[in-house]
């Protein structure tokens, strides 16, 4: 059976409405702050045979780990799936992410067949675990971590389960508000399965399947015609982690990136072994990771599914950090390792497509707070997502400012500052840019933040943090220079104490202070090549403090209006 172009196109884009919509019906039905404001969650539709037909841009790690999502499912209850059915999971070592990452999976029925896959993955305030917030950055094995959730039935044949309800919810920290965010994504797989439905009235289920099969070909075939304009080699790459919150310091990520014709096979055979640490990557989570720099190295204009990604082959070695064996804990690896497993692929790229590379994001640096709000008489955890560092330069143009870590590429938002305000205990002092932080180049970085944050609880609260940047900042590019690295204080009772990126169960005294400076991202191109106009423009706006824009990061006090 033969389609139309214009058929194809319509079903396409109609995909692509319909991923859009789910995450707005969960934008706005959300109860925690890390999903409703910040829109740490991901929506997409699969067909029926797994394929990933369209995904929404949200968090680029989540979607590219879902094929294995839908892989157990498929496995774990094979025969065994049937229309009413909905199913969870969260175990990086049964098709996860990491813990945190709840995924939702709505199989689509028309009549007894199984036609599409609606499913949401969204990142929990909490998933239980030794401390609050989702990650523990003491852990050394995955139980440690939260709670593990293998492939399960929500739904069984159009039946709540209120028992799996029940278990996982009495396993967090906040029950009420985990319910509703699950109840949440629920609500946005059942939009995407009612759009999924009318498409198919509309056009048949043959002509939709059909279509989805062009879609997937089609992108396919764009992705190698890019490819196909690099030059041919064998390219390398290596990115490093700071550490691993356990003494092991210096972790290399390498790639090795063979580029022939169309088709790319990107060995990481050679990253160093699995660390004590949660900075290890789930399998799922470094193919996404892959899949991650290569779509940030195309052409934008071609749609991100399964097609997009079949001119890929990845070679892995079990026992390393992108691929563990278990028990090891994994929580941090959709920050990092998955931004350094791609750093490495761009890195090793740049050699074979110079003018789609892009230099270095800022990485991810987060503090998770756990006390009682005096206001409310509730306990709260709030995840810091404000002070955002800055993103990386490339061929087009400087790095965004304030854009945030790599592996989110924008996607995840810090949220309005007076709305935090109102639901924690928070008051923001200061927050804006950091002068001086970006890496200088033909195109410079995007410069990171500067906060003062001061905690207006009356009794001590807790904290902990995850991430990276301190000692290895973002990477400038051909000839670009390094942006600054992330440098976190807090001040409590006249002292001043440097926050390590990976430590847990830091006290947090009322009125403590955080003094929080950013990362900026890297430079592209050597800097006597930039743009005097830009120098100047810069200049003007405070993006730097001196002409040549390398002066050392320091306050500045800006002028109203600036």
């Amino acid at each position: 059976m033969a389609l139309d172009r214009i058929t194809v196109s319509v079903i396409q884009h109609r995909l692509e409405s319909i991923v859009q919509e789910m995450g707005e019906a969960m934008l706005r039905t959300a109860y925690s702050q890390i999903l409703n404001s910040s829109r740490d969650f991901s929506t997409a539709v699969f067909d029926g045979q797994g394929r990933l037909a369209a995904q929404a841009e949200h968090v680029p790690i989540h979607v590219g780990a879902l094929p294995w999502a839908v892989a157990a499912i498929s496995n774990d209850f094979a025969g065994r799936i049937r229309p009413g059915d909905m199913f969870l999971l969260n175990d990086p070592y049964h098709g996860g992410n990491h813990l945190p990452d709840l995924t939702v999976l709505l199989p689509v029925f028309v009549g007894d067949r199984l036609a599409f896959w609606s499913i949401n993955r969204a990142h929990q305030s909490d998933i239980g675990g030794a401390t609050h917030g989702a990650y523990n950055p003491g852990a050394t094995e995955i139980w440690q971590e939260g709670i593990r959730i293998p492939p399960l039935k929500l739904y069984d044949a159009g039946t709540l389960r209120d028992d799996v309800m029940n278990m996982v919810a009495t396993n967090v920290r906040h029950p009420r508000d985990f319910l509703g965010d699950l109840r949440a994504m629920m609500g946005s797989a059942r939009v995407g399965e009612r759009r999924l439905l009318k498409l198919v009235e509309e056009y048949g289920i043959e002509t939709s399947t059909l279509a989805v099969g062009e879609v997937l070909d089609s992108a396919e075939r764009q992705s190698r015609a890019c490819i196909r304009q690099w030059k041919d080699g064998v390219y390398r790459g290596v990115s490093i982690l700071d550490d691993d919150g356990h003494g092991i310091e210096d972790i290399k990520l390498r790639a090795t990136v063979t580029k022939r014709g169309d088709g790319l096979i990107v060995d990481l055979t050679e990253c160093d072994p699995q660390v004590i640490g949660f900075v290890n990557s789930s399998y799922p989570n470094t193919m996404s990771a892959v899949y991650m720099a290569l779509a940030y190295l195309i052409d934008p204009r071609i749609p991100k599914n399964e097609g997009t990604f079949r001119p890929v082959e990845v070679k892995a070695k079990q026992g390393t950090i992108v691929w563990p064996n278990p028990p090891a804990p994994v929580t941090l690896a959709t920050n990092h390792c998955a931004q350094e497993v791609a750093e490495a692929v761009i890195k090793a790229l740049a050699g074979a497509c110079p003018e789609r590379a892009l230099a270095g994001w800022s990485r991810r640096f987060r503090i998770a707070i756990s006390g009682k709000n005096p206001r409310s008489g509730r306990p709260f955890i709030w995840h810091l997502f404000h002070a955002r560092g800055g993103g990386g330069a490339s061929s087009a143009g400087d790095g965004w400012e304030t854009a945030g870590e790599g592996q989110a590429a924008g996607g995840i938002k810090f949220g309005s500052v007076e709305v935090a305000e109102a639901r924690f205990p928070l008051f923001f002092k200061n927050h804006e840019f950091r002068p001086d932080s970006a890496g200088d180049g033909r195109f410079r970085g995007g410069v990171g933040s500067v906060l003062e944050l001061r905690m207006e609880t009356t009794e001590p609260a807790r904290g902990n943090t995850a991430g990276d940047g301190v000692r290895h900042p973002s990477y400038g590019l051909l000839g670009g220079k390094d942006g600054l690295p992330h440098r976190y204080v807090m001040v409590a009772g006249g002292t001043r104490r440097v926050l390590k990126t990976k430590e847990a169960g830091i006290p947090i005294p009322p009125g403590a202070v955080f003094d929080i400076v950013s990362a900026g991202g890297g430079g592209w191109g050597k800097p006597a090549r930039r743009d005097p106009k830009a120098r100047a423009n810069d200049l003007e706006n405070g993006f730097v403090t001196r002409k040549n824009g390398s002066a050392p990061a320091r306050r500045v006090k800006r002028r109203p209006g600036r």
